[in-house]
C-alpha cells in the first residue's frame, strides 16, 4: 500500500496530447490534491473528468503578485497543492519558478510528479544529437529582434530546440537558416496526438517546405549543432598572411595567421619570408 501523500507543492506534469500518458502517480497526486493551480480551467476540467475526479482549481501565472503566493505557500504547509500546465512538464515555458522558489526560501516541501515533455519527445523523435542541447522556448516574434537571438546562437555546439507556432513557422525557418547556417533539422508537430508529425530535412528544404504553409497543431523546432568547420581555402590563407604582414614581421605574422586557420607555422614563415625578400606583398 502507497504512503499517504504529505501536505506540500507537487510539480505535477501532464500529458501533452494522449490522455493516456498520465502517469498513476500524477493520478494519484490530482485525485488527492485541495487545490489545483491551473493555466486554464477549461483544459485541467477536462483531464479531471477524464479521471473521473473533482478539485478546486485556481488559474496561476506569471502575473500573480507576493501575496498570491503567500497564500498559495500558507495552504501547501497543511494542504496538497498540484501545480500544472495546460500540457507537459510546469515551469518549461510556462509560469511556476517564482512559487518554487518561494517554496523553497520558507522551506515548504516542494515534490516533483515527472511524465511528458514536449522538448525532451521532439528531441527523440528527430534523430539528431541529444547528448547536447540547448531549449529556448518560444524566440522573439519580430524579425530583427529573433535574428539577433539566433545570432547568439551561432557558435553554439548542441542542439536548438525551440517551440513555434504555424503562422510563423516559415518565417522562423527562414531566419535559422540565415542566421545559422544550413544544418540538419526537424518539424516536430502534434507529438502523441493522432496526427502526429516528424519531417526531417536540412533548414534550406524545410525553409522552403513552410514558407507558404502554416500548419496547425503544437510545433517544436529541433536544430542541429553546427557542422565541422570546413578549411580555409589556400587563397584564403594567404589574403590573411599578406594582410598580417602590413603590420607584424615575418615570424609574428606566420605564428598569428597559424594559430587562426590551423595551417602550419613554419610553412608560412617561409611563404612570409619569400615575399619580403622579394617585395611581393
Amino acid at each position: 500500500m502507497s504512503a499517504p501523500i504529505q501536505p506540500g507543492l507537487y510539480i505535477v506534469a501532464t500529458p501533452i496530447g494522449n490522455l493516456g500518458d498520465l502517469t498513476r502517480r500524477a493520478e494519484a497526486t490530482l485525485a488527492a490534491a485541495d487545490l489545483i493551480l491551473v493555466e486554464d480551467t477549461r483544459v485541467t476540467g477536462k483531464l479531471l473528468n477524464h479521471i473521473g475526479k473533482k478539485a478546486r482549481m485556481m488559474v496561476y501565472n506569471d502575473h500573480k503578485g507576493a501575496r498570491e503566493r503567500a497564500e498559495i505557500l500558507d495552504a501547501a504547509r497543511c494542504k496538497i497543492v498540484a501545480l500544472v500546465s495546460d500540457a507537459g512538464t510546469p515551469l518549461i515555458s510556462d509560469p511556476g519558478y517564482k512559487l518554487v522558489s518561494a517554496a523553497r526560501a520558507e522551506d515548504v516541501l516542494v515534490s516533483t510528479v515527472p511524465g511528458p515533455s514536449a522538448v525532451i519527445a521532439a528531441l527523440t523523435l528527430s534523430g539528431l544529437p541529444s547528448d547536447r542541447f540547448l531549449f529556448e522556448g518560444f524566440l522573439p516574434s519580430k524579425t530583427k529582434a529573433r535574428r539577433a537571438a539566433l545570432d547568439d546562437l551561432q557558435n553554439l555546439k548542441a542542439t536548438l530546440v525551440f517551440y513555434e507556432n504555424g503562422s510563423r513557422l516559415g518565417a522562423m525557418l527562414g531566419d535559422c537558416l540565415a542566421s545559422l547556417g544550413d544544418r540538419d533539422a526537424a518539424v516536430v508537430r502534434e507529438i502523441t496526438k493522432k496526427f502526429e508529425e516528424t519531417v526531417t530535412g536540412s533548414l534550406a528544404d524545410l525553409a522552403d517546405q513552410y514558407a507558404n504553409e502554416k500548419p496547425k497543431g503544437e510545433i517544436v523546432v529541433v536544430i542541429g549543432p553546427p557542422g565541422a568547420a570546413q578549411p580555409a581555402s589556400p587563397e584564403a590563407v594567404e589574403a590573411a598572411l599578406k594582410s598580417a604582414l602590413t603590420r607584424l614581421p615575418a615570424a609574428k605574422a606566420a605564428g598569428e595567421v597559424a594559430r587562426e586557420y590551423g595551417a602550419d607555422r613554419k610553412m608560412l614563415y617561409e611563404l612570409a619570408s619569400k615575399w619580403k625578400e622579394s617585395g611581393t606583398p
